[in-house]
Formats: C-alpha cells, sequence, structure tokens
C-alpha cells in the first residue's frame, strides 16, 4: 500500500518535514510504501477556472500538478502538512491543492486522508479544518488520532521537543495505517459503496 505525504512548507527539512518524517517511520514499520514531495518552495500559481482539465484530462498549467498526479491516483493515503500563515495554510499549496483536486478526475473515494499543521503558536486548527476540507469533498474517510493533528515549533529542533505533538503523529500514523488496511479488506469483501448519479443545483434568484 502506498502513501503520499506533501510537504508545504517552503522550508525542506523544517517542522512540518519533522511531523511528516515521524509519520513515515510508522508507515514504514506498518509495511506501507512512503513518499514525501516538498511544493512549499515551488512556483505554483492558482486554478483560474479555465475548465481545460475537462477537455484535456490534465491541469493546463503544465507544473507539479500534472507531475504529482498519477501518484495522487496510484495511493491509497494522502497526507497534507502545512505550516501555519495568518491562521491559514501556506498560500503555495493551497494553489496545489486546489488544482490538484479540481483537476483530477479519477474516482477518490475511500483514498485515507489525513491533515496536519504546524505553528510557531496558534492558528494550528484553523489550518487542519481547511485542510481537511479538501478530503471530504470527495468522498475520502479522514483519519484521526489523538487530538487536532499539530505540531508546535519554530524549527525541527523545537518541533522535536514538542513530545505530545510527535506522539500525536505517531498516533495518526499508525490509525490511518490500520484504516487503509481495513478499507482494502472491506473493498474486497463488500466493493465500493453503490454511487446515485450526481445532482448538481445552483441557486439563482431574481431580483
Amino acid at each position: 500500500m502506498k502513501v503520499l505525504l506533501i510537504n508545504g512548507s517552503p522550508h525542506k527539512e523544517g517542522s512540518t518535514y519533522t511531523a511528516l518524517h515521524e509519520m513515515e517511520q510508522i508507515f514504514l514499520k506498518e509495511g506501507m510504501e512512503t513518499e514525501i514531495i516538498h511544493i512549499g518552495n515551488q512556483d505554483i500559481r492558482g486554478c483560474i477556472a479555465c475548465g481545460s482539465c475537462y477537455k484535456n484530462g490534465h491541469c493546463v498549467f503544465d507544473d507539479a500538478v500534472n507531475a504529482i498526479a498519477p501518484k495522487f491516483e496510484a495511493c491509497d493515503g494522502l497526507v497534507v502538512g502545512s505550516p501555519v500563515y495568518y491562521a491559514s495554510a501556506n498560500a503555495t499549496l493551497i494553489a496545489f491543492l486546489d488544482r490538484l483536486f479540481y483537476s483530477t478526475h479519477f474516482d477518490k473515494t475511500m483514498k485515507v486522508g489525513a491533515a496536519v499543521a504546524s505553528a510557531r503558536r496558534g492558528g494550528l486548527t484553523a489550518t487542519f479544518d481547511e485542510l481537511n476540507k479538501y478530503f471530504t469533498i470527495c468522498g475520502m474517510p479522514v483519519a484521526s488520532g489523538q487530538y487536532w493533528n499539530g505540531i508546535h515549533g519554530n524549527s525541527a529542533d523545537e518541533a522535536r521537543q514538542d513530545a505530545e505533538g510527535m506522539q500525536m503523529m505517531r498516533t495518526l500514523a499508525a490509525n490511518m495505517s490500520f484504516l487503509m488496511k481495513s478499507i482494502a479488506l472491506g473493498k474486497q469483501t463488500y466493493g465500493l459503496p453503490e454511487k446515485e448519479p450526481r445532482v448538481s443545483t445552483n441557486f439563482v434568484r431574481a431580483l
């Protein structure tokens, strides 16, 4: 089974990476194949709602989004980690996720998602909530740990000193591994849930 971990921090091996790396050790122990991808320092523009992905099957901007899309399709679990900027996720990461989720039209049902936030002090839960919305819009179960998934520290060294935060990462990875394995068994036994034809409604009222 494969887990893709996205490092949304501009610092390749800072606090966010420290949290993801701690999770990675548990995934490896559980027999998972892992890959950490650093996108926080890349030049990634936002979605312009051009609709080209529905015609071409990929985003019109050929950058990390298109390169990582096949890895997203192949993985069983996705972990997204972000530093906190003004009580929200890194703007580069949000641009990446907007385009990655919107331009990939494969079925994401029952891929397991998990969000992790790192901060010097505050804004963890707001960022955590923001990231989880990408999973819940497309049928991805959200893995939980023993608290809201966050770690404190202004550097990797400080993050490693957050004993509770590091434990939270290990617990989250263990729970996520169990959930992915359980879903795989469920697929073999029961298959995926049947889906109704999609209904989309726009509420427009004349003034």
